[in-house]
């Protein structure tokens, strides 16, 4: 294919995999059940945080997270008390656990308080083409407090290598416009032009069989190549790919 039969093909699956039905199997339920912009993002960071693995367990396992939480996330961030931290420690997805679940909670309770919100810690330090030097300093105010060495794997930093699939999808979801119904849009000092593609397996295999990527590893010099590639495609929204990419991968077998 050229770029323009490149183009139309998957501009065609945007189209068929950005719909409100996405959500069924989908991580992203999971903030689409709150309506406030807190509970939305902490609940959305949180599950992002644990989406590796199987898209069922991820999503049970989120479930139980905002159950524990009380099914109020803001709240429970800003007013925990020890005892409610207490109740996290049965928590665990794969190596994500109770004491990585607490500290997160703290932590995020300390970017609201003393940090404007996770919104303004990456509006801080975003680029005008790429959010990736903000995900790095994110993660530095993240772990700014005394925390488990064990727990600075659960955020990656793209400045050491990272795809950073999970923040990079995070990001996706609150920035990209709900026009679809799917995203959120709800953060308005960041443009969705700003964007990278979650690359994951799914994603990377496509990319590499439609010649978007050359790179094997699935690491940060592939997401700058994929990137640069998608941008070309669509310079305003080129994370919109991720939804054809993915669907692609996932439901097509591609």
């Amino acid at each position: 294919m050229n770029r323009v039969e490149l183009k139309e093909f998957l501009d065609a699956k945007v189209l068929e995999y950005e719909h409100p039905k996405f959500l069924e199997t989908d991580p992203i339920q999971i903030p689409h059940l709150f309506s406030q912009k807190e509970d939305v993002e902490i609940s959305g960071f949180l599950t992002a945080t644990i989406a590796w693995g199987n898209r069922k367990s991820i999503i049970n396992n989120a479930h139980r997270m905002m159950t524990l939480m009380g099914n109020t996330p803001y709240d429970f961030v800003i007013n925990h008390t020890e005892d409610d931290l207490a109740m996290l420690n049965s928590f665990v997805h794969r190596t994500f656990n109770g004491e990585d679940l607490s500290y997160f909670i703290k932590s995020l309770k300390n970017i609201y308080e003393h940090h404007g919100g996770i919104e303004s810690v990456f509006a801080k330090h975003a680029k005008t083409n790429s959010l990736q030097l903000a995900i790095s300093e994110f993660k530095k105010v993240f772990f700014s407090m005394e925390h488990a060495k064990r727990s600075t794997k659960h955020v990656s930093d793209p400045l050491k290598g990272s795809a950073a699939k999970r923040i990079n999808m995070f990001l996706r979801w609150m920035v990209r416009d709900a026009n679809a119904n799917v995203d959120f849009g709800i953060w308005k000092s960041l443009h969705p032009s700003q964007l990278s593609c979650p690359l994951d397996v799914h994603s990377g295999n496509v990319a590499r069989k439609l010649r978007l990527l050359r790179r094997k590893q699935n690491d940060a010099k592939a997401l700058a190549e994929l990137d640069k590639n998608l941008r070309k495609l669509d310079p305003t929204d080129p994370v919109k790919y991720d939804f054809a990419l993915f669907g692609l991968g996932v439901f097509e077998k591609f």
